[in-house]
């Protein structure tokens, strides 16, 4: 049990950490990405949405107040993270291996996330 606590810590960490540090790119380097959305064709103005539901996501991962809160922030981290990828691509920008990162670290989190704190029926 200790060996997946400290491999869901690790991988939560790490998920929880890419997409705080992405949330403060959305909010503080907004230029930035406004011109990279511009790029693919996103619309921006879904960059402060964006940011606040990525905090909110990890609060709610961290809290584990909800279980259906914490499940939809892991499922909008997943596809976050999936279709950031080729976002990645098109922008050219060498980021798509965050993403790649940032889908095992979901997914192994997500799965030791039911190993260490199951479903009580």
């Amino acid at each position: 049990m200790k060996k997946d606590k400290i491999i869901y810590w690790v991988s939560t960490g790490i998920m929880l950490s890419l997409f705080l540090f992405s949330a403060g790119l959305y909010l503080f380097n907004t230029d930035y990405v406004r011109e990279a959305y511009r790029v693919i064709e996103f619309p921006t103005w879904i960059i402060y949405p964006l940011a606040t539901l990525k905090i909110l996501g990890v609060i709610a991962v961290l809290t584990k107040k909800s279980r259906f809160l914490k499940e939809m922030a892991y499922a909008g981290f997943f596809f976050d993270v999936l279709f950031a990828v080729p976002a990645h691509i098109m922008v050219n920008d060498g980021d798509e291996y965050a993403g790649i990162i940032g889908i095992i670290a979901v997914t192994i989190s997500w799965i030791y996330d039911r190993k260490v704190y199951p479903i009580k029926s």
